[in-house]
């Protein structure tokens, strides 16, 4: 068996059956210390919920295989952009562990997103009249 087909059928599994083989050979092989990583990782759900977020990662390697993983990330930060300062994400941005260009897109992404959708308001003029007073009408 040559490496072109082992990586086949490595591929054939998916993200969560290469999570399983990285844990099997990281136990050598015991079964005991796979159980308890997927039960440990499943937390209060246990092995069931363990499983369930091996599956949780197939849908997410699946959609970033479809749509690509910088398309992704600049959905997230667009909707968490409106609620979190522009400041803050960009920070985080730069101390992701990410290619520069792609930190460098993100960042041109955040920052056009923001020219595009703030909209400035002239300030108001606003007279504050007390009620006892009364108002003098000059003509």
């Amino acid at each position: 068996m040559n490496l072109d087909e082992i990586a086949k059928k490595l591929g054939g599994l998916g993200v969560p059956g290469v999570i399983l083989v990285i844990l099997a050979i990281t136990s050598a092989g015991s079964n005991a210390a796979i159980v308890a990583t997927l039960t440990s990782i499943g937390g209060p759900f246990g092995i069931l919920g363990g499983i369930g977020l091996l599956g949780l990662t197939s849908l997410i390697g699946d959609a970033a295989s479809t749509y690509g993983l910088e398309a992704i990330i600049k959905a997230i930060y667009s909707e968490r952009k409106k609620t979190e300062s522009l400041r803050l994400l960009l920070k985080e941005v730069q101390d992701l562990p990410i290619s520069d260009e792609l930190k460098t897109k993100l960042t041109e992404h955040l920052n056009s997103e923001t020219t595009e959708t703030e909209v400035v308001e002239e300030p108001k003029t606003v007279e504050i009249v007390d009620e006892d007073e009364a108002v003098v009408v000059e003509s």
